[in-house]
Parts: structure tokens; sequence; C-alpha cells
């Protein structure tokens, strides 16, 4: 028998049952993926290091009675004399003593339900225009695409002028039709209104983006066969447009809902620190921490990443009921 034939029927035989130990499948995944695991280790370090480790501090953080007074100061040789309370101030936000912490979730859900749903709505309208063939289509997508393009802060510096009770041109065009001055930005209601509106003109972009990218994804031929059918514009749009769109929708809904709820940049430089009108649950928790109730603060970011869990979950759940997978 040859070198090469022994080599050969080495390999094609089995080894003996107990001759030899199979290797596990950590090890067999590391044999096969180890060069995506040493690509993927530097984004899962800065992730650790950025998100994780913040993360976990809060969660301990909150179960403390920390605050600016008795957190300590390491620099100048204090220490912390903050000890830990359990979840005190869990009971205490949750039986809401302070009288804040429904108040705030009620308007955080009228400012987030409010803006998501309008900017799929508008967002859609704008999507299934673009997506038709007529002149200047490319100018009018660049136009619609600029407020999402700007930054953040210079639309609402220039939204705050437009709302300006003084000299505001919101209120100059009012005042040509006989309506007095409105205090858009005061301590009213009002000012709720004006960051929906705000974040709806700042967020439809995106939205129409990318339900026009779903829409140029559904085949022509649906359409060819609907019509065929005698289906009419409104039938094509509910029968084929809309479950064509499932899939798109379920993720920028649930995307477009967690990017409101936590929104602040909005909140913050339209309505300020002190307006407890358009105060959500993102932006009160600033404010208690830059009124130094530190563990409090932490305690809300806990409940805020709670609830938008309890949401994502539910919200897969039912999708999964519905046939979405994703």
């Amino acid at each position: 028998m040859t070198a090469m034939s022994r080599k050969v029927l080495r390999e094609s035989t089995p080894p003996a049952e107990g001759t030899g130990k199979k290797p596990s499948r950590l090890r067999r995944s590391w044999d096969k993926y180890w060069y995506a695991y040493a690509m993927v280790s530097p984004v899962v370090l800065v992730l650790g290091v950025l998100i994780f480790y913040p993360l976990v501090r809060g969660v301990v953080l909150s179960l403390t009675n920390a605050t600016n007074r008795n957190v300590g100061n390491p620099r100048f040789g204090r220490p912390g004399t903050y000890h830990g309370v359990g979840l005190k101030n869990y009971t205490d936000i949750l039986s809401n003593q302070d009288g804040q912490f429904y108040k705030v979730l009620v308007r955080t859900v009228i400012w987030t339900g409010s803006c998501v749903v309008l900017h799929y709505a508008i967002g859609l309208a704008l999507a299934v225009m673009l997506n038709r063939e007529f002149r200047g289509r490319t100018v009018y997508r660049v136009l619609l695409i600029l407020p999402w393009a700007v930054p953040a802060f210079i639309s609402a510096f220039a939204w705050r002028f437009l709302f300006n009770q003084d000299g505001g041109l919101i209120n100059t065009a009012l005042g040509w039709v006989g309506v007095g001055p409105v205090a858009w930005l005061g301590q009213s209601n009002l000012i709720l209104v004006s960051v929906i509106i705000v974040n709806i003109w700042l967020g439809v972009p995106f939205m129409m983006v990318a339900l026009l990218g779903g829409l140029q994804s559904i085949p022509l031929e649906l359409y060819e066969a609907a019509e065929v059918d005698g289906a009419t514009p409104w039938q094509r749009f509910v029968n084929v447009t809309l479950p064509g769109l499932r899939s798109v929708s379920a993720t920028v809904i649930l995307l477009g809902t967690i990017w409101t709820f936590n929104m602040f940049a909005v909140i913050y430089l339209i309505a300020g620190r002190g307006n407890e009108y358009a105060q959500i649950l993102v932006t009160h928790s600033y404010n208690l921490f830059y009124n130094g109730q530190l563990a409090r603060s932490a305690a809300y970011g806990v409940i805020i990443l709670s609830l938008l869990i309890v949401f994502a979950s539910s919200y897969r759940r039912m999708l999964r009921k519905q046939g979405e997978v994703w």
C-alpha cells in the first residue's frame, strides 16, 4: 500500500469511539469565523466603553441617594457619602410622589404618537407623489430632503424666530387676517404644538426616503394586474401599496417611535429648560440631573429604557403574529 493510499484511508475512516474528542461548538465557531470575530471585536469594545459601561453605571446610580452634594469630588479629596437605597427612587417615581411622572408620561405619549403618525402619513403621501413621473421630480426630491440635511440646531433656531410672539413671521401672517399675536412659545400647551410642528418638519424627510425606497421595490406587475382586474386607484393603494410597504413600515415606525420618544434636542432648543408644558421624560430627566438629583435622574433613564424595551418587544410580537418576522 502506497503512502498516498494510506493517507486517503486514514482521512476517510472515522475515529474509533472513545479515541477522539469532538470540538465544542464555540471552538468550531471560532475556527470558522475567527476573522469575523477579529473585525467585530473593536466595535464591541467601543460599544462596551461608550454604551454598556454608562448603562451599568446609571443602573447602579439609580439604586442610591446620590446628589451633587454627596457624590464627592476626588480631585479635591472629597469622598462621596451617598449610599444605596434599593428601589426607593423607582417606588417614589412610580407612586407619583412628586406629581410629575404620569403627567410627563402622558405628554410624552402625546408627543410621540402625534409625531410618528404625522411623520408616516405625510412621508407616505410625499413618497407616493415622488414615485410618479413628472417634470421637476428631482428638484422636488432635493427640496424635500433639505430639512433632514440641515443641522437640527440651525432648524430649531430658525423655527424659534418664526414662532416669535413679537415680529415672528407666523404671527405677522396671522396679523394680516386679523388674528392677534399668539404666544407660541409661552407657558401654555401651544408650546407642545410648536415643538410637534418642528419635529414633524425635521422627521418627514427620513420617512419619505425610506418609504420611497419601499415603493420602488414593489413589482410593477402587481399594479398592472390590479388595473386589469378593474381596481380603482384607492383599491390599488390599499391592496398593493400598503401590503408591499409592510416590512419597511414596521421598521421605520419602530425607529421613529424610539427616536421621537428620546428626542431631546428639539424640545430643549425650542422650549428651553424651564417650560414645563413641553417637558417629556427625557428632558425631565435632564432637568433633574441639572438640579443635582443624580440618582432620581438615573432612575428616570432606566424607566425610559424599560418602556422602550417593552414597546419594542410587544411591537415585534405583534408583527410576528401578522407574519412579519424581522
